[in-house]
């Protein structure tokens, strides 16, 4: 009968130190801020709870609470992912310079694209206006970097245009866009009156007048 060799005793030892784990699970964070924006969207979000969320995600509170301690909490992850999205969207689709319909394709793009995220996008620009202070800071902030990318999107397709005036520009192609997007997710008589392909066109050919295209 042989002995065991050091190597195998050491290796017995390490494996009764480090008894085998489950593999690790990953989170489930995201399913629950899609979860929650799904029910933000349908329902005033004052009335949305724990409980209810944890429902729609088929988990427990308690796990829900384990990786968000509130309510509030999942909202403003989930208006902070669609925030991230939306300015990232807009950066990657800015016209190229002396593009003169370069600012009209990116404002029916954006119209396009929110229609596809309608659950967040509701809750982003209709569901949560004046919910609260951190909230409309967190749309304020966005606002501004909106204004700075439009203000660079105006500039580029005008050619010779001062920075103030741009700006100006900027902060009316963004009244536009969230008041069209409201419209568009309110599903509004003005919108029902047109059809999603028109409304679309008419909001990008608005955003060309604004911007001194047309």
């Amino acid at each position: 009968m042989s002995l065991p060799t050091p190597s195998s005793i050491v290796l017995d030892i390490d494996a009764a130190a480090n008894p085998r784990r489950p593999a690790h699970r990953p989170s489930r964070r995201h399913v629950v801020v899609d979860g929650a924006m799904g029910l933000f969207a349908t329902m005033p979000v004052d009335e949305v709870t724990v409980h209810d969320i944890a429902s729609a995600v088929e988990m427990t509170p308690a796990a829900v609470y384990y990786h968000f301690a509130s309510k509030e909490q999942i909202l403003i992850e989930g208006m902070e992912q669609f925030r991230d999205a939306l300015l990232a969207e807009i950066s990657s689709h800015m016209p190229a310079a002396g593009d003169a319909a370069g600012l009209e394709r990116m404002v029916h793009h954006l119209m396009t694209w929110t229609a596809r995220r309608r659950a967040h996008a509701t809750v982003y620009f209709v569901n949560s206006i004046g919910l609260n202070l951190m909230v409309e800071a967190l749309r304020r902030e966005a606002r501004v970097e909106m204004i700075d990318l439009l203000r660079t999107a105006i500039r580029a397709v005008r050619g010779r245009l001062s920075r103030a005036e741009a700006g100006v520009m900027a902060v009316g192609l963004v009244s536009l866009i969230e008041t069209s997007v409201a419209s568009m997710l309110n599903q509004d008589a003005a919108y029902r009156g047109l059809g999603a392909r028109r409304f679309n066109a008419q909001v990008a050919a608005l955003a060309n007048l604004i911007a001194g295209l047309d």
